[in-house]
């Protein structure tokens, strides 16, 4: 989800509720402590030099229950980092504090932003040597003399 979707989607709600990947919502006491740009200038592991740059909130929950965030004043931060940081129309991610610091993608049902789960994945497959995956087969292709397991039909 990109950070003008965000503020988007926030312009239709009169509440804001963060989902966790398990379907616990964020408790509502949540505070924005951060809204900036991640810049990350790597190399992989096929050595392509690469660079992702994201937008990033960080959402933190203390004992302050009676501190809620409503969509107007996120759409204040968001626009205050547009013009202070230059942030630009970036995808957003969200850290959020679990066990340990989880990063997630973002997404919206209509009613709740959806952290969703990030995976890590080679980037140069095709350079050091990963095999594709099996091919896999459609039997609607086999020919239907084939569909018995008598011998010579071709099934095993």
């Amino acid at each position: 989800m990109r950070l003008s979707e965000v503020k988007q989607a926030l312009s239709q709600l009169e509440n804001i509720a963060f989902q966790l990947p398990d379907g616990t919502l964020v408790p509502t006491h949540f505070h924005v402590t951060e809204v900036g740009k991640i810049s990350k200038h790597f190399i992989d592991c096929g050595g392509t030099v690469r660079t992702e740059n994201v937008a990033n909130f960080q959402l933190w929950d203390a004992d302050d229950y009676n501190h809620r965030l409503y969509p107007e004043k996120l759409n204040k931060i968001i626009e205050l980092s547009e013009n202070v940081l230059g942030l630009e129309d970036l995808e957003v991610e969200v850290e959020y504090q679990g066990e340990t610091i989880g990063k997630f993608g973002l997404e919206f049902d209509g009613t709740n932003f959806l952290l969703v789960g990030k995976q890590t994945d080679c980037l140069a497959k095709d350079n050091c040597g990963i095999p594709q995956g099996k091919q896999k087969l459609n039997l609607s292709d086999i020919p239907t003399s084939a569909n018995s397991c008598a011998p010579g039909s071709g099934c095993c």
